[in-house]
């Protein structure tokens, strides 16, 4: 026997779809708060010295965060490459709006400090402020529009193609549900961003996280809740005809697919599902209850939990659906047919295997390292070796 044929074709690929998931949660978790702070930033900090309290307490942690965000987009391009090409031909100029607010966001931490001028220091302030806010929204409005499908189609060369030029895919992003699942995503990151405040900060900064986080957790959740009725009532599913083969070839033109019904029949095939709704709801509650009562560590954990339930529903709520087609049903893309082969797979899952223990012991690690309140007066004791 092959040595990778010791684990069956079909459970690579669900390791690897549940993999993906555990990424972009990851990602979510870490560098989401980072982009919470830096939206916040020009709303919780009044004064210079109360700014870099701020910016100081994502400084030393923001690269390594964004470590999720280069593993979330490799393990699409390894494990999923027809996910890759379509959804980046698709997004294309979203994804650089994205990529531009990630880049001014380093370049902004970097240069702020370097000039004792108001108006130097301001620019920066709102240059952080968007690299924070527009991935945030953006990434939801992504999630938005796989949900509703996107307008794309598969050739007999399996090459993705769309209608319109790439300012017409741009704006045609921005649909209603879409930009509510932004709105989410935004509000969601943003009482992220609140409670890692509530716990690294104190005084002012800390009093006015909490209470801009309190509403956007209030909005995350009516937000959540309205997307769920649209879903319900609003929004078209997608699902197999006929017998599904989950171990053949990576070829979505093999398959039957129509549009019809709901996505919410998930829960009714698959009824454990519910828990990851239950728990984005449950932890975005929690989280808010602990910012208004000014609760540190467990109003962190509760906003992880809640960001964890939230993603995990998309994925349990679509599965075995990645990126559905609104134009040509039979070009979705599934888990079952759009993976890499099954050697490369296996091959990814033993070096998996190896270094991601380790990369989350060395996270682990650095947050150790780096507990505690960052307080003015480190600021000024420091004035010019941190941000």
């Amino acid at each position: 026997m092959i040595l990778y044929e010791l684990i069956d074709y079909e459970i690579l690929r669900v390791i690897w779809w549940a993999l993906l998931g555990v990424l972009l949660i990851g990602f979510a978790l870490t560098d989401g708060f980072d982009m919470g702070v830096g939206a916040l930033l020009p709303f919780v900090a009044k004064q210079d010295v109360e700014r870099r309290v701020v910016i100081n307490t994502v400084g030393p942690v923001w690269e390594g965060n964004q470590v999720w965000f280069i593993l979330g987009g490799g393990a699409i391009f390894a494990a999923w490459p027809p996910l890759y090409a379509v959804s980046f031909s698709g997004f294309y100029l979203a994804m650089f709006v994205v990529l531009a607010a990630l880049i001014v966001r380093p370049v902004a931490f970097k240069y702020r400090s370097k000039r004792d001028s108001a108006t130097w220091r301001s620019s920066w302030d709102w240059a952080l402020f968007a690299g924070g806010a527009v991935p945030a929204l953006l990434f939801g409005v992504a999630v938005g529009n796989v949900l509703l499908g996107v307008p794309f189609y598969l050739n007999d060369m399996l090459m993705p193609r769309y209608d319109g030029n790439f300012a017409i895919k741009f704006i045609g992003l921005l649909r209603p549900f879409a930009l509510l699942a932004g709105v989410v995503s935004f509000s969601m990151l943003l009482m992220h961003g609140a409670a890692w405040l509530s716990l690294k900060s104190e005084g002012l900064v800390a009093n006015r996280a909490r209470r801009i986080g309190t509403i956007a957790g209030l909005v995350a959740m009516a937000g959540y809740a309205l997307a769920g009725l649209w879903l319900a009532v609003g929004v078209e599913g997608f699902a197999f005809v006929g017998e599904v083969s989950t171990d053949g070839p990576s070829n979505p033109l093999y398959s039957q697919v129509e549009r019809g019904g709901s996505w919410l029949s998930a829960y009714v095939a698959r009824p454990w599902i519910v828990v990851a709704p239950v728990m984005g709801f449950a932890g975005m509650a929690m989280a808010v209850r602990g910012l208004v009562a000014g609760r540190e560590v467990a109003t962190l954990l509760w906003s992880k939990l809640g960001i964890t339930g939230v993603i995990s529903s998309v994925g349990l709520t679509m599965f075995p659906f990645i990126l559905p087609s609104t134009v040509d049903p039979n070009s979705s893309l599934t888990v079952w047919d759009s993976s890499s082969s099954h050697q490369t797979l296996f091959i990814m899952l033993f070096v998996t295997a190896i270094f991601m223990p380790l990369i989350l012991m060395y996270t682990a690690w650095v947050y150790k390292v780096l507990w505690g309140k960052v307080t003015e007066a480190d600021v000024a004791n420091n004035s010019d070796s941190v941000y």
